[in-house]
């Protein structure tokens, strides 16, 4: 090989060193990163410039961030308004259950009602009441209402007036009175009345209190079946298996017959 002459030597060494020193000042984009661009856990296996995805599919520099979910609210059932023009809402009942709360009965006709979709209304013993409070929660907390039957079921025409007073006042609070038996007169009302409570009776007496037979009761249920009808059955007092074997079939009928069943407003 001719050795370039001498004079050149330098020149060719000048131009090979700038040749190394602009090889090694152009950066390689498989060796360097910036600080402001952090690399993906999973850098290597997706096409660079690609943006990390979620499982769901959206860019991860664009997903929003997740909210905490909020608590489902459940309607609460609300007593129904002072409206006692009971005929002129079309094919409405109101059954009523009297001398409860009882621990074998009460929840089964609680269990009965809500299997019909039917609100009802209780009217309650006081002393009974003292021993079951909760069961009073579980008619409320349904959307039943409850009226007063005194405390403890004395027929109130035979009392004087302060034991009238009495009987009426130790009941559970609310705006509707039964008296028991409905045995009444224009003083019971008027005492009724002191205490803020209207006296309701009823159209449809089922007498299952005499325990005549479930097929009695759901006939008696379904002859006085008419648009407003107030019906009076009992959740306590007694063995009520009668009762609830007969609503179970009349309510069945009825709401075929398209009834539906409101609480009174007590």
């Amino acid at each position: 090989m001719t050795k370039p002459p001498g004079k050149l030597l330098p020149l060719v060494a000048a131009l090979l060193c700038g040749a190394v020193l602009a090889q090694a000042a152009t950066p390689s984009e498989h060796s360097v990163t910036s600080a402001a661009a952090p690399v993906s856990p999973t850098a290597g296996h997706e096409p660079l410039g690609t943006p990390v995805t979620s499982k769901r599919g959206e860019p991860s520099s664009t997903k929003q961030p997740t909210q905490p979910a909020r608590p489902v609210k459940h309607p609460v059932a609300k007593p129904p308004a002072d409206d006692w023009n009971l005929a002129a809402h079309g094919k409405v009942l109101y059954l009523t259950f009297d001398d409860g709360p009882q621990h074998e009965w009460t929840p089964k006709v609680l269990q009965l009602l809500r299997k019909h979709k039917a609100q009802a209304t209780f009217f309650v013993l006081g002393i009974q009441v003292a021993q079951y409070p909760e069961l009073i929660a579980a008619e409320r907390a349904a959307g039943h209402t409850v009226g007063n039957h005194t405390w403890d079921h004395k027929t109130l025409t035979l009392l004087p007036d302060a034991k009238v007073r009495q009987e009426i006042a130790m009941g559970v609070k609310s705006k509707c009175l039964r008296p028991p038996t409905g045995a009444t007169n224009t003083k019971i009302q008027a005492i009724a009345a002191a205490y803020h409570q209207r006296q309701v009776l009823w159209d449809v007496d089922t007498k299952d209190w005499e325990k005549p037979g479930a097929a009695h009761i759901e006939n008696a249920i379904m002859a006085g079946a008419r648009p407003g009808a107030i019906i009076l059955m009992h959740d306590g007092g007694g063995n009520r298996s009668q009762t609830v074997a007969a609503l179970d079939r009349a309510l069945t009928k009825l709401t075929k017959l398209g009834y539906t069943y409101r609480a009174l407003p007590c």
